[in-house]
């Protein structure tokens, strides 16, 4: 079963920055939003720079005639994963960020499809525009 499609990722990000926001409020913290609301804890700067490892690879991507990407451009969507996990690592923040967001797993079942690759790209921007309308962090 595929965790986003074309119907649903928008509602699935939707649903994700929700549950960070919730565990923004439950976590100890005094990070409060301008309308005193506790906030996610992820910040936009984070969250911005996975988008923009994604909308550098998209750009490629959407050069590309035909349904099937190249192994060149499969190896900057593996790298990308390395460099999500990698930030995941460093900060507990980015990490149940990734992890909500299932972006993993997502990322591994793209396989070689470019509309696959779109979706997620298109799924990364709408987690950004969540973020910042549930008032995340800048």
């Amino acid at each position: 079963m595929r965790i986003i499609s074309e119907k649903n990722y928008v509602d699935q990000a939707e649903k994700v920055m929700k549950e960070l926001k919730q565990n923004g409020k439950e976590k100890k913290g005094k990070e409060r939003s301008k309308n005193g609301d506790k906030e996610i804890r992820i910040t936009t700067s984070k969250i911005r720079n996975i988008l923009s490892m994604t909308i550098n690879i998209l750009n490629e991507v959407k050069e590309q005639r035909g349904e099937i990407l190249p192994d060149s451009i499969m190896g900057q969507i593996s790298y990308l994963k390395v460099r999500i996990l990698y930030e995941a690592g460093r900060d507990r923040d980015v990490k149940e960020f990734v992890e909500k967001g299932n972006l993993v797993e997502i990322i591994e079942s793209i396989e070689d499809k470019k509309s696959d690759y779109i979706l997620f790209s298109h799924y990364i921007e709408a987690l950004v525009a969540f973020h910042k309308y549930y008032g995340g962090r800048d």
